[in-house]
């Protein structure tokens, strides 16, 4: 079967997102197609408890956002010349996945089908059903991508560079054993948000979507807050309660009531609401059902922040724009939703698979 030119490959994505939005909205026509995406839906929470329905709905409301077809435009006109003239070698390209949250690999797929290239999917444990059942729906619309998609558990062979996803432990072990080939390696990172005490509850109700989606577990999830000195919580605290029931799912309590225990029995000073602990720390990353917090005095002390820690902060929720480092910043509630640009750390992963053969 024929390469499919660069208008199908991106007509396709346009109208996968499409069947995704009517999906999500209760709108889809197609019965077979509904009752296989709830198959699937089902497998893979049955797979991975983490992977609710709510979850994987907010991952493919992410997704069918993201392929709208004004924004793809936009997406790919920075890429226009490059693309159109087409690659001068067709490369296998793997992409070891994360399973932290749903589909989290999606845009590595994306990227490596409107490049041009083949795409080796590496399935995570955590996440073996969604990727396949989305790419089916994908070849359904453009069959021509059958033989440019392929799924395995197994070792990897055959490929000519690799873009992994993983924590830093695991992406030493891929230094090591693909570091010779051309590659993306991303490590861990977390987001953070900066609030400045005049945010009103509609506000602190969006940033709570940014800390509990996906019970917390994305690299997109608020894990440190930044809070001027003598901070009152009490509205934050007042904005969550609509994520209370995030407590009755046993993984996510088992986590709460651990490090709850923890912090009682070595006196750690913290603040509880009965779902979530919030303690003052400097470490950006905070354990499952903890959010870290700290304090600063000036804007100052924030941009000095976030300069210090930019390798390890994926993105900055904040109502301002101006903090430092430019394309990691969105408002409250758009964290677990980026946009086709809104590289994973800040890698531009389609200038990478172009330039492979230059």
């Amino acid at each position: 079967m024929m390469q499919p030119k660069l208008d199908q490959r991106k007509n396709a994505f346009v109208e996968l997102g499409k069947l995704l939005n009517d999906y999500i909205n209760g709108k889809l026509k197609n019965r077979e197609t509904l009752e296989f995406l709830d198959k699937n839906i089902d497998l893979a929470g049955k797979q991975n408890p983490w992977f609710d329905r709510g979850n994987i709905f907010n991952s493919l409301t992410g997704i069918s956002q993201m392929l709208e077809e004004e924004k793809f435009n936009k997406w790919l006109d920075n890429y226009n010349s490059k693309l159109q003239s087409g690659l001068k070698k067709k490369c296998n390209i793997a992409v070891i996945m994360a399973g932290n949250i749903p589909l989290v690999n999606f845009h590595d797929l994306l990227c490596v089908l409107i490049t041009g290239h083949n795409f080796i999917g590496k399935l995570s444990s955590n996440d073996q059903v969604l990727p396949i059942a989305i790419s089916d729906l994908l070849i359904s619309i453009e069959p021509s991508f059958e033989n440019k998609i392929h799924f395995t558990s197994e070792r990897l062979s055959g490929f000519d560079a690799v873009v992994a996803t993983g924590s830093d432990n695991s992406s030493r072990y891929f230094e090591y054993y693909f570091g010779k080939y051309p590659h993306i390696i991303r490590k861990n990172r977390n987001s953070i948000a900066v609030l400045d005490g005049s945010e009103d509850k509609q506000s602190l109700e969006a940033l709570a979507g940014d800390i509990f989606s996906y019970y917390g577990l994305g690299c997109r999830n608020v894990s440190t807050i930044l809070v001027p000195e003598n901070y009152s919580f009490d509205l934050f605290f007042e904005a969550l309660k609509n994520w209370k029931s995030i407590i009755e799912f046993y993984k996510y309590k088992n986590n709460y009531d651990f490090y709850k225990s923890v912090f009682l029995v070595n006196k750690t000073p913290h603040l509880d609401n009965g779902f979530v602990l919030l303690k003052e720390d400097n470490n950006l990353s905070s354990p499952l059902s903890v959010i870290h917090y700290q304090q600063y005095s000036s804007k100052e002390n924030i941009k000095e922040y976030i300069k210090t820690n930019k390798d390890l902060i994926q993105c900055i929720v904040a109502s301002e724009f101006d903090l430092g480092i430019e394309g990691i910043t969105t408002s409250f509630g758009k964290s677990q939703f980026p946009e086709l640009w809104d590289y994973p750390d800040r890698i531009d992963t389609v200038h990478f698979l172009l330039n492979i053969n230059q």
